[in-house]
């Protein structure tokens, strides 16, 4: 894979609480957010809104709370922070304005297929409670299972296999109700293989610009890398491993470092090399988990978390990276066609300090490789993006994780940690 994001590191962010990327809302449209820069030692000026490129409210210093205003229908908006020394930078929001009140449910799909815990996100709103929306909770079975204030829901939910029969409710402040029905099927669980920042056997490539050809061993092309086993600060279970990735006397920008461990199949770290090839034609469903330490997000261009798939001459690849300096942005990988898909949705892990990072995704009955969510830190973005495999050798056979760091313009050193790592497949 070429993994390269050439954007100059933006040393300013712009956190948005609310409204999500591609969320359903009704108007006024509440939004939330708070801005920081290193780059401007005077701090930050203002916070502003833009809809369809046209500049709609500001307001001063370093957070915003505002209602707009927006007729229904589809809008691109941009919440962009200004510094006292000239700077600015941006997060950009996709949204829909509804003219309805009710429930508005974006995961999970009704008859949909899920695993569990399942992600429930819905907004709501209402017209006849002037007083608004007062809490949103969860049915499972008609048990109430879980109530969160306000008018917004993302909560997991711990649901049992087979059919279940889910309700999602919202309470006004006027003593009102409404509720939508969601009929899910939820999968057996799956096998976990945990501490997998532990396991013996990551192997590692240098990939450097313009062609990302694998190299190896450290140094090549002009940087280094390395990792390190058994590091117990930092460390959430006394056992993390430290990655890290250095120019070789800074002469050259923008290497990155692939870490890639074997699992199921061929060179399996996990004793498990199907040798009959009966386990990885039935895995559909993954879950890779993680808990990633960033030790200074400026210098940190991408950190890339990925699980892959190989059979019969069909190559599955779900690459997910967050771009902190590259953009604090999402992507996802499009196998086909090589090349990473934006997704709109805001990747700000924090500095100096652990990250919890979820990713779901599925392999469809005709190989093709769906995206189903990203978790960053308790908060979960829907994706279900599907992209069709790719042609590998008939000789490739096994299921790999990877993680990779990007370096960027000065090729600064850096180093990242992994703990409590795991894949969990069905």
């Amino acid at each position: 894979m070429i993994l390269v994001a050439f954007a100059a590191p933006a040393l300013a962010n712009v956190t948005v609480s609310s409204p999500a990327n591609a969320e359903t809302v009704s108007s006024p449209v509440h939004y939330v957010a708070t801005a920081t820069t290193s780059t401007c030692s005077k701090g930050v000026a203002s916070i502003g809104v833009y809809v369809n490129n046209q500049l709609i409210v500001v307001q001063n210093g370093a957070s915003l709370n505002t209602p707009v205003s927006l007729a229904p229908g589809k809008f691109n908006t941009v919440v962009e922070e200004w510094d006292y020394c000239g700077g600015a930078t941006f997060t950009p929001l996709t949204i829909t304005v509804t003219n309805q009140s009710g429930i508005f449910l974006t995961s999970p799909a009704n008859n949909s297929v899920v695993s569990s815990p399942a992600n429930y996100v819905a907004t709501a709103s209402t017209s006849s409670c002037a007083k608004g929306v007062a809490s949103m909770g969860v049915y499972v079975n008609n048990k109430l299972t879980t109530v969160q204030n306000g008018a917004k829901l993302n909560a997991q939910i711990t649901l049992g296999a087979g059919a279940q029969n889910t309700v999602v409710e919202e309470w006004d402040n006027c003593g009102g109700a409404a509720y939508i029905p969601v009929n899910v099927t939820v999968q057996k669980n799956g096998a976990k293989l945990a501490n997998l920042q532990a396991s013996k056997g990551w192997n590692s490539w240098g990939q450097g610009p313009p062609n990302y050809v694998d190299c190896s061993p450290s140094p090549c092309s002009g940087f280094q890398f390395s990792h390190t086993l058994n590091i117990t600060s930092p460390s959430l279970s006394g056992n993390a491993t430290q990655f890290t990735l250095g120019g070789a006397a800074g002469t050259a920008p923008w290497g990155d470092v692939l870490f890639s461990l074997p699992l199921i199949g061929q060179y399996s770290t996990q004793n498990l090399p199907d040798a009959n090839r009966t386990l990885i034609p039935t895995l559909h469903n993954f879950t890779y988990d993680a808990y990633v330490y960033v030790t200074n997000a400026p210098i940190t261009q991408v950190l890339e978390f990925d699980i892959n798939m190989y059979m019969n001459s069909v190559g599955m690849l779900w690459g997910t990276q967050c771009r902190i300096a590259g953009g604090n942005e999402w992507d996802i990988w499009d196998n086909v066609n090589s090349k990473w898909v934006p997704t709109g949705i805001a990747c700000n892990p924090i500095n100096g300090g652990w990250n919890h990072v979820t990713i779901q995704a599925q392999r469809q009955p005709d190989n093709s490789v769906l995206y189903q969510s990203i978790t960053l830190n308790g908060v979960t973005a829907s994706l279900n993006k599907s992209y069709p495999p790719f042609f590998v050798p008939a000789s490739w056979y096994g299921v790999t994780i990877n993680y990779q760091m990007d370096g960027n313009s000065k090729q600064s050193p850096n180093a990242t940690y992994l703990d409590n790592t795991s894949l969990t497949y069905w």
